[in-house]
């Protein structure tokens, strides 16, 4: 059973292999993402975890070289007045991304069962339902052309601190922090046991929770990378799919098409030849 006392928080990652490590692992993201919109199957990548444990960082390292065409990041926060009328999970259908194409959500619908659970958003009824309901949801996403990855990126209450101190000195991080940052500090073990509950009765075969140690951010983003891509070579196996280099494969097919052009255009250089000493 995944569970966040389990997680060896210790973990780290030097700036020269991280540089090394990160650079391979995105040229291989990028080699996924264009495998995904060849063959139709759309990746949703669902980030959670305590405040400021490094979930903006991991997206940035994740996205920026991939083709911004095919992606799309949701920042989640509360819901909006008329989002109300719905069904909670009514404005995460709507945010699904076509089939080829990557969708990251930066909060999710596991709020129902973290924050609105903890603050008292949902009445106990509502929170426990959610369970199932979410079990539900992803399961018919998977049972479609969609992968759903779960992330939860893990600090413990120090580094968190440390963290915010720093983003409050800063001034282009100091609008990461709020009042409410704060305030949740007061409930983090409170989280913890919510998230332990969640990967317990939500981390299935075919959408898994994948838990990483995050007070090492360098070690956090590439350990994403990494997991991500090899799911998605998993999941290609179950297909029956091989996710090949993509760039290379397209690279030799280019070769040998101008490969077989080189006759014929050695015979159109011989016709002309001939005629100009026809014209002679």
């Amino acid at each position: 059973m995944k569970q966040l006392k389990n997680l060896d928080l210790s973990l780290e990652l030097d700036k020269k292999m991280y540089k090394k490590k990160l650079k391979v692992l995105q040229y291989e993201m990028l080699n996924a993402q264009q495998f995904l919109f060849n063959n139709k199957i759309g990746l949703i990548l669902a980030f959670e975890g305590m405040d400021a444990a490094g979930k903006g960082g991991a997206i940035k390292r994740l996205t920026e070289r991939i083709d911004p065409r095919g992606l799309v990041v949701h920042p989640i926060s509360a819901p909006q007045p008329h989002e109300h009328r719905y069904h909670y999970m009514h404005r995460f259908w709507r945010k699904l991304p076509q089939h080829g194409q990557i969708a990251i959500f930066d909060r999710s619908w596991y709020g129902r069962v973290l924050v609105e659970r903890i603050e008292n958003f949902a009445t106990e009824h509502e929170w426990k339902s959610a369970y199932e309901e979410i079990n539900s949801f992803e399961a018919q996403l998977t049972d479609g052309d969609y992968i759903v990855m779960k992330f939860w990126i893990h600090i413990d209450s120090e580094e968190q601190l440390k963290r915010f101190n720093d983003r409050a000195e800063d001034p282009y991080k100091s609008w990461k922090l709020t009042d409410e940052d704060w305030r949740n500090r007061d409930k983090f073990d409170l989280y913890g046991e919510a998230a332990d509950e969640m990967f317990a009765k939500t981390d299935t075969e075919n959408a898994p929770w994948h838990l990483i140690s995050g007070n090492d951010k360098l070690h956090a983003r590439v350990q994403v990378l990494k997991e991500i891509i090899a799911h998605i070579e998993k999941e290609a196996t179950r297909r029956g799919l091989q996710m090949t280099n993509v760039f290379e494969t397209r690279a030799a097919e280019e070769e040998a098409a101008a490969t077989i052009e080189l006759p014929v255009n050695a015979k159109e250089q011989k016709k002309n030849k001939n005629r100009k000493k026809v014209k002679k």
